[in-house]
């Protein structure tokens, strides 16, 4: 899925439930559980927060980092069981 297909189904979701409306996370579609989302990041986010952590363990060695765009959507703590259901209704 990219960004602008999330954006679009959540402004769909915006524009019939409204603005405060919850969002969370399905996963595990065998066992399937709801969850809160933690936040976001980015695949640049991540690499910096482990150039941080190699910085200082290590300072002498210098790596170049290509940040492929990906973004991600942190997964927070476990609300109770899923439904399998919902891959069935995700499109």
């Amino acid at each position: 899925m990219t960004i602008d297909e999330l954006i679009e189904r959540l402004e769909e979701a915006k524009d019939t439930f409204g603005g405060d409306t919850e969002v969370r996370l399905m996963t595990q579609q065998n066992w399937p559980f709801e969850n809160t989302i933690y936040g976001t990041c980015t695949q640049e986010d991540i690499d910096d927060e482990d150039e941080e952590e190699d910085e200082e363990e290590d300072e002498e060695d210098e790596e170049i980092v290509l940040h492929p765009a990906v973004f991600y959507i942190v997964e927070g703590c476990q609300l109770g069981y899923g439904t399998k259901t919902a891959w069935d209704a995700a499109r």
